[in-house]
């Protein structure tokens, strides 16, 4: 099977390395070429325009940073004269009326369209161990199991398109909301000289307990937000995207969150978003 690949930034480049080790025969694209080299040193073909990725592939995976870069390279005058008969793998974080609006217009242009958004992050993208949420018809999801059974070892159906993209939001939310609600924990019992493996102790074993606490404390307590698998500038993105289409929910939690992680741009917008921390205490 021919697939395309069309994004390999943070998640995209492990994302794609996968497909190829699973034998898949693989052509990508990225805006920056020089993206693209390991790949095509592990045996992926390089495309010069999405257009060419979609004549060369049965189906083009699309990892993009959002919506609006999704329609400048699928839905372009070029893209959409080959997509007849081309399926598009959205796997990427918008909005739910975002995805279905591009849904349409794949369609129009005689194309096929499935949302699979997923969560988890750079180690488990290489591993193919993300958590896959599709947004399709039976049939299409049936036809593309494979494909997403490579990024993830149970893909879950979710329901039509919108509703996998709503999902992933959620998710998202959480991420946000859980990780300054610890930071903030975490700071308050500093401040009144709790020891912090006595606050770990006595978290973990409380049904108050979420994994990520330990996965971002040695980040926040050595203040070191480098290297990330997730910067803070995405997770400010989807928390736009929750909030814009959060309809009329009481989202004062998430704006709180929104207003930290845009004081965080500053200083933070490609790092961690565990530097919520060092917004949390009023640090640059």
């Amino acid at each position: 099977m021919q697939i395309g690949f069309i994004g390999t930034g943070l998640m995209g480049l492990p994302m794609a390395t996968r497909l190829l080790d699973q034998h898949h025969v693989l052509t990508v694209y990225n805006r920056t070429p020089e993206k693209l080299l390991p790949l095509e040193a592990a045996g992926a073909m390089i495309a010069s325009s999405p257009a060419d990725v979609i004549q060369a592939s049965d189906c083009s995976v699309l990892m993009l940073t959002d919506a609006a870069a999704i329609r400048d390279l699928i839905l372009s005058e070029a893209a959409q004269a080959v997509l007849p008969g081309h399926s598009i793998l959205q796997m990427g974080t918008i909005a739910p009326p975002e995805s279905q609006r591009i849904r349409d217009a794949v369609v129009q242009a005689g194309g096929a369209y499935l949302e699979a958004p997923v969560l988890g992050s750079i180690p488990e993208a290489k591993i193919g161990e993300l958590i896959v949420m599709v947004g399709a018809e039976p049939a299409q999801f049936q036809r593309w199991l494979p494909i997403l059974s490579c990024m993830g070892p149970e893909p879950r159906l979710i329901g039509p398109v919108g509703t996998a993209a709503a999902l992933k939001l959620a998710l998202n939310q959480l991420i946000g909301s859980l990780t300054t609600a610890f930071a903030l924990s975490l700071s308050f019992t500093q401040h009144y000289g709790v020891e912090t493996e006595m606050l770990m102790e006595i978290l973990r074993t409380s049904a108050l307990y979420a994994p990520t606490f330990d996965k971002k404390l040695s980040r926040m307590e050595s203040q070191n937000y480098d290297n990330p698998n997730f910067p803070a500038k995405h997770l400010l993105k989807d928390t736009h995207l929750f909030l814009e289409s959060s309809a009329d929910l009481q989202t004062g939690i998430v704006k709180a969150v929104q207003d930290l992680l845009q004081k965080a741009m500053e200083h933070h917008a490609d790092d961690d978003y565990s530097s919520l921390f060092a917004m949390v205490n009023n640090q640059p």
